[in-house]
């Protein structure tokens, strides 16, 4: 036998473990493995924690609170690829929670997952750091992150991955990054039209979906339109909308078409290829209100361009836009009545809306659903817009009482529309008295109120429409109505403040509503505008002379002129010239002033007797109702009285039943107080005596004369110039003023009148018979009057007849001096203008 020999064996290295396996039930235990050197203990404890994160919410927030995010942020960076792979799969799971987010924010890590999409890096490193970032997108500074950081180049590259978790990923991210114009701009550089176009041939519905709401967001620029068009991109989406497969894909596939329909060249393409006749027939038969809806949004986009509304018109889109409001979805009818509001600025499709569009439009108004009632009120505020043929078919399909009603909606612009329609239906007698007859000017009140300029511009206008009437004025005025449009005037709004000055002048016509406006300050805001040259308007100058016209006292005041048209009633005073901004006082309050050496105002009133008598007869009775009621009043207080002083003598009871009868007579009489102006007969005398004679004259002219004659006779007569400062008439005048102990002044009392008192009566006189004539003030006490004259030649020049000219009453020219003192007080000139001066009538014959 041979002789054994024993072996040696080397023992292990004394630092060396054999392999040892672990089993953890902890979360705690893991993470804390996260933080081991060694490569295998890093690899599987990441992917224990990603199979952990992946149960649910509530174990990725675990994960954060024992601090795993921030140790597997130093791993995603690790030079093993399976450490580092696993370390994105974790990070990629648990970034759909909304505080793993903030903190990824936090720590930037963008870019490191930015640096794990290289190329050369595992597909499953790229399908979690896409993931990642798709999460993180959502937020918009993450969005500018990956932007600055370079992100769109390689998440483009990745939508030809083999990998569809890949290209769902980075196309998701990109959809997100899109929502943003710069990043749209860089997506079109970076050629991203061809893969996504490619994408949409994918099997996976959520990809082709996301590749559609990418090129929709994208495609709201025109060069990608363009992009899309080169690379047949329109065949595709047309084809998507042919597969009744897709039909899942249609809404969207709507969407990138309605953008692509708003370039002319695009939509020109479709029409040629016969693509836009398939799409308005796939609509027409199509039932799914998502895809009508989106079709109405795709036609109301194309619809902005003029030429696309003809290329829509030669293929009869109204006849589809008309059957979409007949479905019963309100996001169709809202979505069709916008479309055609849009198609609208096409004459041929207003017409054809016309004929068969507007009694659907019509019943839309009765909805329950403010935002159907806005979309189709809208649509008939264009429709009727310049159509006295569409209107006439909104009064037809009975659209009258439910737009009234329409200015009751809960939506400034269904309120406005409404308003908009009125306006324009009120262009057309018939319908503007059915339209007040439904009340229109009391359901205008509430609107004109509102806080929303359109909604007050439109209000305002409508009341310049319908304001023509007297009861239309009433009712406004009766609703309330004239406070708040006065109200518009102080706006900053031009368009609300023009409306509203022109609803003030047309309101203005009638004297108890101009007296209205002017109770409420309409004089002073518009006088306020038209000293503004940044504000004022042709209406508000027009505004201010209409209430003027009705408050003639001020307008002469203010204006220093009176048209023949202006005719000047009892009532009127003249109190010389105010400068603007200054308060025009009422003639009451100028009658209780004290006594001053300024000049007086000079007052018309020449109501008949008769009706003076009926005022005083009316003031006694009320006096004697007061002498009925103050002994009951008297008595009572005299017992009272008694009861307190019993025992005292009975003259000494009699004096304070006295007094106390007194004292209640004195209140009764305060409270009924008073001012009537004075009567002035001796004005009515000369007016009977002037329409006696005077009228019967043959021509204008000659009645000029007589009347010119007849005030001078009665105003002191004629006076030598050389002798006028020896006329002396301030001096009559303050006597008549301290007679009356007022400084107002009726003019019959004017015995010794100068030129403006003159030229005041010859107004008034000429007023009352007949003889049109304006009042004209001018510098130094002047005044004159305005005759309009045929001439003498009933041809005229050349055979024709000439107009009126103006026949002056008063002239400064000193080169007239010495026709001033021809016998009859007045110039003939062979002139087409004949001047005559009341100074004259203050000249000796």
């Amino acid at each position: 036998m041979g002789k054994k020999v024993k072996k040696e064996v080397e023992p292990p290295p004394k630092d060396v473990f054999d392999p040892l396996w672990i089993e953890s039930k902890t979360a705690a235990t893991v993470v804390l493995m996260l933080g081991s050197p060694e490569e295998e203990v890093l690899a599987k404890a990441c992917d224990a924690l990603y199979k952990f994160a992946s149960k649910g919410d509530e174990n990725k927030v675990t994960l954060l609170g024992l601090g795993a995010v921030e140790h597997l942020y130093k791993l995603i960076s690790h030079e093993d690829p399976i450490v580092r792979r696993n370390a994105i799969m974790v990070f990629g799971i648990m970034a759909s929670n909304h505080d793993v987010k903030k903190l990824l924010r936090e720590l930037d890590v963008t870019n490191s997952l930015l640096s794990q999409l290289a190329p050369e890096e595992d597909v499953v490193i790229h399908e979690f750091a896409t993931l990642c970032l798709a999460h993180m997108a959502v937020e918009y500074t993450t969005k500018v992150q990956i932007f600055e950081q370079g992100g769109l180049e390689p998440l483009v590259r990745l939508l030809g991955s083999p990998d569809p978790d890949v290209q769902k990923n980075s196309v998701e991210c990109i959809y997100l990054l899109v929502q943003d114009f710069q990043s749209r701009a860089a997506v079109r550089a970076l050629n991203a039209i061809p893969p996504l176009l490619e994408l949409l041939r994918s099997e996976y519905p959520v990809i082709q979906l996301l590749a559609l709401k990418t090129l929709e967001v994208i495609s709201k620029d025109r060069e990608t339109r363009i992009i899309l068009g080169e690379n047949k991109g329109l065949d595709c989406l047309l084809k998507i909308l042919e597969t009744d497969e897709f039909s899942d894909l249609h809404v969207e596939a709507l969407a990138v078409l309605g953008n692509c329909l708003e370039d002319v060249h695009t939509l020109q393409l479709i029409q040629q290829t016969g693509g836009l006749k398939k799409l308005l027939s796939f609509v027409r038969v199509s039932t799914v209100p998502d895809i009508q809806e989106n079709a109405a949004k795709a036609i109301t986009k194309a619809a902005y361009d003029s030429e696309n509304r003809k290329i829509l018109n030669e293929e009869e889109v109204e006849k589809c836009l008309i059957n979409l409001l007949e479905t019963d979805n309100d996001g169709v009818k809202v979505a069709a009545s916008q479309a055609i509001s849009a198609m609208c600025e096409n004459l041929a499709s207003k017409r054809a809306f016309g004929l068969q569009g507007i009694p659907q439009l019509v019943q839309l108004l009765s909805s329950d659903n403010e935002e159907v009632k806005e979309a189709a009120v809208t649509a008939l505020a264009n429709l009727t817009a310049a159509s006295p043929s569409n209107a006439s078919a909104v009064a037809e399909a009975e659209g009258i009482e439910p737009l009234v009603n329409t200015l009751n909606a809960q939506r400034d612009g269904a309120i406005a529309n409404a308003a908009t329609v009125l306006t324009n239906l009120a262009m057309q007698e018939p319908f503007r008295v059915k339209i007040q007859n439904c009340g229109i000017m009391s359901a205008l009140a509430e609107p004109l109120r509102s806080t929303d300029s359109q909604v007050q511009s439109k209000a305002a206008l409508a009341v310049a429409a319908f304001g023509c009437d007297a009861d239309a004025r009433t009712e406004l005025r009766n609703a309330g109505g004239l406070g708040p449009l006065i109200e518009l005037l102080h706006t900053k709004n031009k368009e609300v403040r023009r409306n509203a000055c022109w609803a003030v002048m047309v309101c203005a016509s009638d004297e108890l509503t101009a007296i209205e406006l002017c109770r409420l300050g309409a004089l002073d805001i518009l006088e306020e505008i038209n000293l503004s040259p940044g504000r004022k308007n042709n209406f508000s100058e027009a505004a201010l002379e209409k209430l003027l016209d009705n408050n003639l006292s001020q307008k002469y005041s203010q204006m220093g002129y009176l048209s023949s048209s202006n005719i000047i009633t009892d009532g009127f005073y003249d109190c010389g010239q105010i400068k603007p901004g200054v308060k025009f006082s009422s003639l009451e309050e100028l009658s209780m002033q004290e006594l001053t050496d300024r000049r007086a105002i000079i007052f018309i009133n020449a109501k008949p007797r008769e009706d003076v008598l009926a005022v005083e007869e009316k003031a006694q009775d009320s006096s004697y109702e007061q002498t009925v009621l103050s002994p009951s009043l008297s008595r009572k207080s005299s017992r009272e009285k008694a009861r307190k002083g019993k025992g005292k003598k009975e003259e000494d009871k009699m004096k304070e039943v006295t007094q106390i009868i007194s004292k209640v007579q004195d209140e009764i009489n305060l409270e009924n107080l008073h001012w009537i102006p004075p009567p002035d007969f001796i004005l009515l005398d000369y007016i009977n005596d002037a329409s006696k004679t005077i009228p019967a004259l043959t021509t204008t002219r000659e009645q000029v004369v007589a009347l010119a004659q007849f005030v001078a006779d009665k105003m002191g007569g004629p006076i030598e110039r050389d002798k006028l400062h020896d006329f002396s008439w301030e001096l009559h005048i303050s006597e008549i003023e301290f007679e009356l102990k007022c400084n107002v002044v009726p003019i019959g009392k004017v015995k010794k009148g100068t030129f403006y008192h003159r030229a005041l009566l010859f107004k008034v006189i000429a007023d009352r018979i007949g003889v049109g004539c304006s009042l004209v003030r001018g510098e130094y006490n002047r005044a004159w009057n305005e005759v309009k004259l045929v001439d003498d030649s009933p041809q005229g020049i050349a055979g024709l007849l000439l107009p009126p000219q103006e026949y002056i009453q008063y002239s400064r020219h000193q080169n007239e001096k010495e026709l001033w003192r021809q016998n009859t007080g007045y110039t003939v000139r062979t002139e087409w203008k004949v001047r005559m001066c009341f100074l004259s009538l203050l000249c000796s014959r």
